[in-house]
């Protein structure tokens, strides 16, 4: 694939050669003047290992600072591989949102900023804007096939799971598709995505030509034995599967196929309260289930007030803190692929 280079363009830049043989490690620089330090940067990790010719991949955790899974588990990656392990390129961002991650907040303390909820960025525009322009435009281009590695974090909890863009083009969702069955989640789903203006990384990564796939990968700002297994397992199982990773990886495992789809799959709160939740992770429900009540806890002798599932379905994720206001995602639901 050709290289734009856009590094020119973004005021951040790596202080290692991110095409050179070997392993290295080293920091994206971004530039960040502030009362302590007046010429600082801010130090965001990043590692680089290659083995001549072969895929080039990017992996990526702590898009959401408060996401600890992908983190951990990269981690452990990059302290493992070396360049005999693979054939091809790996580049290794394992917390992208640095800022966020040494907060432990789904946003960045410096400007509050969601990172996947900010692409393609801007160049000059906030801390946050400047990293997701930095990601898309300097970083992404030459790559084959991109990682995003998310769980829950704070407020959500996630069957284990992958996911990947509903693809149009059968031939490139078959790709994705044989990907997540490659990581071996127990439960894998697929989700539309919009068309060439979406603000996440994988509508940085499909504008960028790059294969993408992402997981959630538990949450609840924990990390359990259970998650980190999962991921761990998945990254190696899927590396080894886009023929990066050499030799052995853990025995497959099989993964439930589905799909979300539009707001009739989500369940939001109704009004501000302590949520019950009526079902938990796992279940299967049926359309006009109670789902939860949300308790008065400022006027304790109304009544709670029951808010219901939309449709039949998995229950996917849940919320977890019990405090809710109006508009917070409580559930989300999957239903299995056809066929």
């Amino acid at each position: 694939m050709q290289r734009t280079d856009f590094t020119a363009m973004s005021r951040l830049s790596a202080d290692i050669d991110l095409l050179a043989e070997g392993k290295a490690t080293g920091f994206v620089r971004v530039p960040h003047s502030v009362h302590r330090s007046a010429y600082g940067w801010i130090p965001i990790p990043i590692v680089r290992i290659k083995n001549g010719d072969g895929p080039s991949v990017l992996m990526q955790a702590g898009n959401h600072g408060d996401e600890w899974e992908g983190q951990i588990g990269l981690g452990n990656l990059i302290r493992a591989l070396q360049p005999k392990d693979i054939k091809g390129r790996l580049v290794i961002l394992p917390s992208a949102n640095f800022p966020a991650a040494m907060e432990g907040r789904r946003t960045s303390p410096i400007d509050e900023g969601n990172l996947n909820r900010s692409f393609p960025g801007d160049a000059d525009g906030t801390i946050t804007q400047q990293i997701a322009y930095f990601i898309e435009h300097a970083l992404l281009p030459g790559f084959d096939y991109s990682f995003d590695f998310h769980s829950g974090g704070s407020s959500l909890t996630y069957i284990p799971s992958a996911l990947a863009p509903k693809h149009e083009d059968e031939a490139r969702l078959q790709k994705v598709i044989g990907m997540l069955k490659a990581f071996g989640a127990p439960v894998s789903y697929l989700a539309s995505m919009p068309q060439g203006g979406g603000k996440t990384f994988t509508s940085a990564s499909a504008r960028q030509g790059v294969i993408s796939m992402g997981t959630e990968l538990g949450g609840g700002g924990l990390v359990t034995p259970g998650s980190l297994k999962v991921a761990e397992d998945g990254m190696r199982r899927v590396l080894a599967h886009i023929g990066l990773l050499q030799g052995p990886v853990p025995a497959p495992t099989k993964t439930r196929l589905t799909e979300i789809g539009g707001d009739d799959y989500y369940v939001y709160a109704t009004d501000g309260g302590l949520f019950e939740p009526l079902v938990d992770l796992g279940a299967e429900v049926k359309a006009g289930q109670p789902a939860a009540r949300i308790h008065f806890h400022h006027t304790p002798w109304r009544e709670p007030e029951v808010v219901p599932f939309k449709r039949d379905g998995l229950v996917l994720c849940k919320r977890v803190p019990a405090r809710c206001e109006r508009g917070d995602c409580l559930f989300h639901l999957a239903t299995d692929v056809a066929g």
